[in-house]
């Protein structure tokens, strides 16, 4: 069976002398793991389109659980992101975050939708790369079903506080009153907390649409990347990476 689909390359690993195997990020079916036949030769009319971070348009063919790529062509390749190491390890973080995160052959529209907007936004320098990181890790999150409950203090019921604090292992926020001292939590004033809840809430079209001081983008950071680290119970290399270039 030929299945065709636009999709977005996550993973690439080298095959043989010329062969490659391709994770995809694909609108309908999720995550799709191709084997690409002489994707690395130069002439081949494949190649362009069968790199990290390439978004194309494939034919493949499907038997059973295995995929075999019949036919590639490049949409966008975000050649501008690789020019900058910043960039390109942030990417790759966006990259090992949805392979964790993104379901296997299932609809994954937003997935893919989040981490298209969230490159062409960092290779245009639409946003701060830390604004991007706390949005692709909140959104992605949320979508994988790990939505945090950002309404109001777990504990009193109130919306708005000066020193509200965020929980990672519960996903919740709580108003200092009410927070217990031995428990560890992540400062999220009002601004931060506006945020939070934007990301998590607010539909695709407008999840970009905010802007935070350099400090708040710290405080956001810190709490969104503290929740992840939880509920996903592993450790990233491109995240350990991407820190230690921005220090």
């Amino acid at each position: 069976m030929l299945l065709t689909t636009d999709g977005l390359i996550i993973k690439e690993l080298k095959s043989g002398e010329d062969d490659r195997l391709i994770t995809i990020l694909t609108r309908d079916n999720g995550l799709l793991r191709v084997y690409a036949k002489n994707a690395r030769k130069m002439k081949n009319r494949g190649s362009s389109a069968t790199g990290l971070l390439c978004y194309s348009r494939f034919v493949i063919f499907s038997n059973r659980d295995k995929y075999i790529l019949n036919e590639a062509e490049p949409i966008e390749i975000f050649f501008d992101i690789r020019s900058d190491i910043e960039k390109l390890a942030l990417a790759q973080y966006f990259c090992e975050l949805s392979l964790t995160l993104v379901p296997e052959h299932d609809k994954s529209e937003d997935f893919l939708r989040l981490m298209l907007n969230s490159l062409y936004m960092l290779m245009q320098n639409k946003r701060e790369a830390l604004q991007l990181k706390a949005i692709a890790e909140l959104r992605m999150l949320t979508l994988a079903g790990y939505m945090p409950n950002l309404v109001m203090c777990d504990k009193c019921g109130a919306y708005e506080s000066d020193d509200m604090m965020f929980l990672p292992e519960e996903g919740i926020i709580i108003c200092a009153k009410c927070l217990n001292s031995n428990i560890s939590a992540y400062p999220v004033p009002p601004g931060v907390l506006q945020a939070m809840r934007h990301i998590v809430y607010s539909s695709l079209d407008k999840l970009f649409s905010f802007t935070l001081s350099k400090q708040s983008l710290i405080l956001l950071n810190q709490a969104s990347e503290a929740f992840l680290l939880n509920k996903t119970s592993r450790t990233y290399k491109t995240l350990d990476f991407f820190n230690a270039i921005i220090s």
